[in-house]
């Protein structure tokens, strides 16, 4: 019998390739439906992003070299919301330079301080709302003058 998570685990974030898409809290369920056939259920960080596609077809080709029809479902509701990335996601985002979402973060959290994934000083300020993704915000460490991205909380 098939691990159908670890076979999901195989395939990267597109825009962040350090964390893939069962530790971003994307895939919501996978289940075998038939002997050859699978379903899997994911949710988009947000409505309009740009990687969904490409996670789809990535999913759909993973599947299919392993001999696994792939059907994949995409849900909307409940909403992807950032406390589904898992702690080891989190840390690889540290490592990767991009600072990770707090969980359970309140409404205004780019207003709040974020920690240098770099130095580690909280003495940093933001320097734009949109970084490299929608989903990131840019930022600038006060002390070690780094620029850095902020994965934003919803």
């Amino acid at each position: 019998m098939y691990n159908l998570l670890d076979i999901l685990a195989e395939i990267p974030d597109p825009e962040i390739p350090v964390i893939n898409i069962v530790e971003l809290g994307i895939v919501r369920d996978a289940k075998m439906i038939s002997e050859n056939e699978a379903e899997i259920v994911i949710t988009p960080t947000y409505s309009a992003c740009p990687a969904m596609f490409n996670i789809e077809e990535d999913i759909i080709k993973l599947f299919k070299e392993k001999g696994i029809k792939a059907k994949v479902i995409t849900k909307i509701s409940p909403i992807w919301t950032t406390d589904w990335i898992t702690d080891e996601a989190r840390e690889k985002l540290r490592i990767y330079g991009i600072t990770p979402p707090e969980k359970g973060a309140h409404e205004d959290h780019l207003n709040i301080p974020k920690k240098c994934p770099r130095c580690g000083s909280e003495n940093t300020r933001q320097i734009s709302r949109f970084g490299s993704t929608l989903c990131k915000a840019s930022y600038q460490c006060n002390d070690c003058l780094e620029p850095f991205d902020y994965f934003k909380c919803h």
